[in-house]
């Protein structure tokens, strides 16, 4: 007999999880509607060459891919051996893959508007609630299967667009009680950066060791770039242009002494636009070691970082320009954002931010006195359960103290006693669980009295 188990990265979600988690996935649906965006769902699997070659070589390897069914044939089978000897180099093989299971919300979501595209009203604002995958180590506030909630404006290349993402994440921190810090970069700053060490073909290097900064250290980050063949002069500049510090205004100085703009292009323009909208709230950050791994990115991008914990990033995003370039229909621009759900969930978690009411269990329990008495009571529950309250009747007939103690272990807070005596008076008794103290009602009266005690 095998012993259960769960695949690693992955998690159970008992009554009171699920309660806190919809907690947050309501309060961030509510904020996005409020900003004018609407609901889409995708597949849990695409095509594999969907997703190849969308998330930069790092990203690329942690597509969980899936097995083709069918391989049970002995022709098949041989095949499939040297189609193995493919996958194992890194490379795909139809013969062995061709589906996998999602990696992010956004390029599904650009699959989705290049298939869809003369149905669709641009400026498109979506927003999409769903888990996807990584193949990625687990650990502290990173899993293997996740949640995601994203919300991307295509179709429109205003910086207002940016400006309203950006005030997204802080109203829906402030709803969800977490102090949190909205940082913001630009790529094409650091695609001036990689053009000043070289050329452009540096900037995915440059990118993705700078991206690790906050894991490794600089001096690892220094020790990556020149392993990748930058010259100690070009890394001495990148380390000059990541120890650039002070006010938003002061780093705005600097950079544009550091870097000209005819490398930058309108790369501090746009951040001096949308940090104007932002002018003496210290939430919002220009954080130039900011990189953003995903190589799809190409104007703004952002990431949040919750106060007082150590947990990582709990959101992030950026710009777009041309994602849907991928699947032959270009020129449509496009931004988006992404809350994650589970790290979010872990802050507040460990600051014990989840108010009381984001549990929504059983409020009112019946106790079963016998078969008559139970008749009443589901009859008496319905009409409290029409106006809104949750109620459960005990499932047989039982001793009052186990019946008490199931209540306790569920935290209900009210009993409802009918019993042979109450039938005949038509009164009900009322119980406080928590404070001991019980009083009675009519029957007809039982939701005007819950309500007033």
């Amino acid at each position: 007999m095998s012993k259960p188990g769960l695949p690693q990265g992955t998690r159970d979600f008992g009554a009171e999880i699920v309660y806190k988690r919809s907690f947050i996935f309501n309060t961030i649906r509510s904020v996005f509607e409020g900003y004018g965006f609407e609901p889409l769902e995708t597949p849990a699997m695409e095509n594999l060459e969907t997703l190849l070659g969308k998330y930069g070589e790092e990203g690329d390897k942690l597509i969980f891919k899936i097995l083709n069914n069918g391989l049970d044939h002995s022709a098949k089978q041989e095949s499939a051996r040297s189609a193995f000897e493919n996958i194992l180099s890194g490379k795909n093989e139809p013969r062995i893959t061709e589906r996998a299971l999602r990696y992010d919300l956004t390029i599904p979501f650009a699959r989705y508007v290049a298939t869809h595209q003369h149905e669709i009203t641009f400026p498109f604002r979506r927003y999409q609630l769903q888990p996807v995958w990584r193949a990625d180590r687990p650990q502290k506030g990173r899993y293997r299967e996740f949640y995601q909630c994203d919300a991307d404006v295509v179709g429109s290349r205003s910086l207002m667009n940016e400006v309203e993402l950006t005030q997204i994440y802080l109203t829906a921190f402030e709803k969800l009680g977490i102090d949190v810090e909205v940082r913001i970069n630009h790529r094409k700053i650091l695609s001036g950066l990689a053009a000043a060490c070289g050329g452009p073909e540096q900037t995915p290097a440059i990118t993705t060791a700078i991206d690790k900064l906050d894991k490794i250290g600089m001096e690892k980050v220094k020790e990556e770039l020149l392993e990748k063949k930058l010259h100690p002069e070009q890394v001495s500049l990148i380390e000059q242009f990541l120890g650039i510090t002070g006010t938003n205004y002061r780093k705005m100085q600097v950079l544009a002494d550091l870097l000209p703009d005819k490398l930058t292009g309108d790369g501090i323009s746009d951040l001096q636009t949308i940090l104007g909208y932002f002018k003496g709230n210290d939430k919002v950050v220009l954080d130039l070691s900011l990189a953003r791994g995903l190589s799809y990115y190409t104007g703004i991008i952002f990431e949040v970082r919750a106060k007082n914990v150590s947990i990582g990033s709990i959101g992030g995003g950026g710009r777009y320009d041309d994602l849907t370039g991928f699947f032959g229909v270009p020129d449509i621009p496009g931004v988006g954002i992404s809350f994650g759900v589970d790290r979010i969930y872990d802050v507040m978690e460990e600051l014990k931010l989840f108010p009381a009411s984001a549990k929504r269990s059983t409020e009112v329990i019946f106790f079963h006195m016998g078969a008559e008495a139970a008749a009443k009571s589901f009859e008496l529950m319905q009409g409290l359960r029409a106006e809104g309250l949750r109620c459960e009747l005990y499932h047989e007939q039982a001793k009052m103290d186990k019946q008490f103690k199931y209540a306790e272990k569920k935290n209900i807070p009210w009993a409802v006693i009918i019993g042979t005596e109450e039938l005949k008076t038509g009164f009900a008794k009322i119980k406080n669980l928590r404070t001991g103290i019980q009083t009675e009602c009519r029957f007809e009266e039982l939701f005007s009295k819950l309500q007033t005690i």
